[in-house]
């Protein structure tokens, strides 16, 4: 249950905090925004293969990781061998330094092209994958999944195994089925069953939303590390918590709101710089969203004036209100 390094390949990370991948979510502002504050890891959200490699412009944005601190990690999905062999290729050629298969998402869309987490119903076609893209690249290959497909067919230990058989350098697990969806709590008795059947450094995912609930994951799964997804969302900061909480037994709980601040100001700086104005006001929202949960009775007036905002200088302006001046009735 401590803070320390994990090494995957020949990358030596600060610590093993990680983030999570999510779509639409981990892009490279909050990622970037994630390592100041403490994490040792990121990854990028999904990419999907054919997507990236037919020149679609929004899955290419999802590959940018330009002035990101390494290693630069890059989350490849699909169900054909040699098309993810080759998205692995392309993002390796361009400054990849981890290459990470997504065996975890299971929303429809994806799990009907037979991606994410459907693939762990085939074993099979899960080998013939982890071979093509583990020989196609120099780049180690990391490998996040669920802990099966439902709760009667629970193969994550198996499918453990096998990576590692295959030269797949570290795995990350979520403590539930594709069929759990994010439904109910995370279990963490099948990642301890992965910690037994493997040696690869191993992330715990699911669930972790305060310092306490980092230190009962690792706990209860043996995990080296606990990769955090949706409980980042808003609270970048949380990566500072649960560092200082692991070290020491402490929680600092949450920065002073100036400081809050000055980390929403960059995220809506990141977004503007990754997506432009207009659009970059849009999908600044959802995020604005959850940060305004931590104000408290003051982020229903901040999320209204937000959402009214038209430019990201007008969300801008709103952040440093609410914010910086602690202006609670400025909308």
């Amino acid at each position: 249950m401590s803070l320390h390094p994990v090494t995957i390949g020949g990358h030596t990370l600060a610590n093993n905090l990680a983030l999570a991948p999510m779509a639409g979510i981990t892009e490279r502002p909050f990622r970037r925004l994630c390592r100041r504050w403490g994490a040792g890891l990121t990854v990028s959200e999904m990419i999907p293969s054919g997507s990236m490699l037919a020149g679609d412009q929004d899955a290419l944005t999802r590959a940018d990781h330009a002035g990101e601190a390494p290693p630069v990690a890059v989350q490849i999905a699909g169900g054909e061998p040699g098309l993810l062999a080759e998205a692995a290729r392309w993002n390796a050629e361009r400054g990849a330094q981890l290459i990470d298969i997504n065996l975890g998402c299971p929303s429809k869309t994806v799990c009907k092209q037979a991606a994410g987490s459907a693939l762990m119903r085939d074993e099979a076609l899960v080998r013939r994958i982890l071979e093509a893209v583990v020989a196609a690249v120099a780049v180690p290959v990391t490998l996040k999944m669920r802990t099966g497909w439902d709760r009667e067919h629970k193969n994550a230990p198996a499918i453990a195994r096998m990576a590692e058989e295959l030269g797949v350098a570290a795995l990350a697990v979520h403590g539930r089925t594709r069929a759990d969806k994010y439904k109910g709590e995370a279990e963490f008795a099948t990642i301890a069953r992965v910690r037994e059947a493997v040696a690869l450094p191993l992330w715990a995912n699911g669930d972790v939303r305060e310092p306490a609930d980092a230190a009962r994951v690792l706990a209860e799964s043996g995990a080296d590390g606990v990769m955090i997804g949706r409980g980042a969302q808003g609270r970048p900061w949380l990566f500072a918590r649960v560092a200082r909480y692991l070290a020491s037994g402490e929680d600092p709980g949450d920065p002073p709101l100036a400081d809050q601040g000055a980390a929403v100001l960059a995220h809506l700086d990141g977004i503007e710089a990754l997506h432009g104005g207009a659009r970059g006001a849009r999908l600044a929202r959802k995020h604005l969203a959850w940060y305004a949960e931590g104000l408290g009775a003051a982020g229903t007036a901040f999320r209204a004036q937000v959402n009214a905002a038209g430019s990201v200088a007008e969300q801008r302006a709103a952040v440093r209100d609410f914010y910086l001046h602690q202006r609670w009735d400025a909308a």
